[in-house]
């Protein structure tokens, strides 16, 4: 992190905006996944059912309406912002996931996540100088993300 603090990265501010909204999303996640300990096991798995509803709704009925402009997200809290508003449905996938795993699981899915923030930073920034590459993603990204729900839901129902 001492990088950041050195200006050598000259975007940190959406690196660790990054981290804090996803951050937040795991924490809110892993709060309501503890509260659903209150439910009987075997209804939690029924949690599942949200990622394959959200998924169907998305098949079914897809927003069609164009996405407004992204907001100025120039500062550290305005990018935490947009993470934590884009990433809110989220929730439906991380809650059930959370709920029907053991904590030590849970533990790596928090290491994975913030692995994974870092490259998928680094991802997004070779597809910005990459803009061939990202056309392809741009064009059938949101056709695939429905059936990865419906996926991840099945499996959670399956558990």
């Amino acid at each position: 992190m001492a990088w950041f603090a050195a200006g050598r990265y000259r975007n940190s501010h959406i690196v660790v905006g990054q981290y804090l909204g996803i951050g937040a999303l795991f924490a809110a996640s892993v709060a309501a996944a503890l509260l659903a300990l209150a439910v009987p096991t075997e209804y939690v798995r029924w949690l599942g059912a949200v990622p394959i509803a959200l998924g169907l709704k998305m098949l079914l009925a897809p927003d069609r309406a164009p996405e407004p402009d992204a907001p100025d997200a120039s500062g550290v809290l305005a990018v935490t912002t947009v993470t934590v508003a884009n990433g809110a449905d989220n929730l439906g996938v991380y809650i059930p996931i959370f709920a029907t795993s053991r904590p030590q699981s849970i533990v790596v899915w928090g290491a994975v996540f913030a692995l994974l923030i870092g490259l998928w930073c680094l991802g997004a920034r070779w597809l910005v100088r990459h803009p061939a590459a990202g056309a392809p993603l741009r064009r059938w990204g949101p056709a695939a993300v429905p059936w990865v729900l419906i996926g991840i839901g099945l499996w959670i129902l399956l558990r």
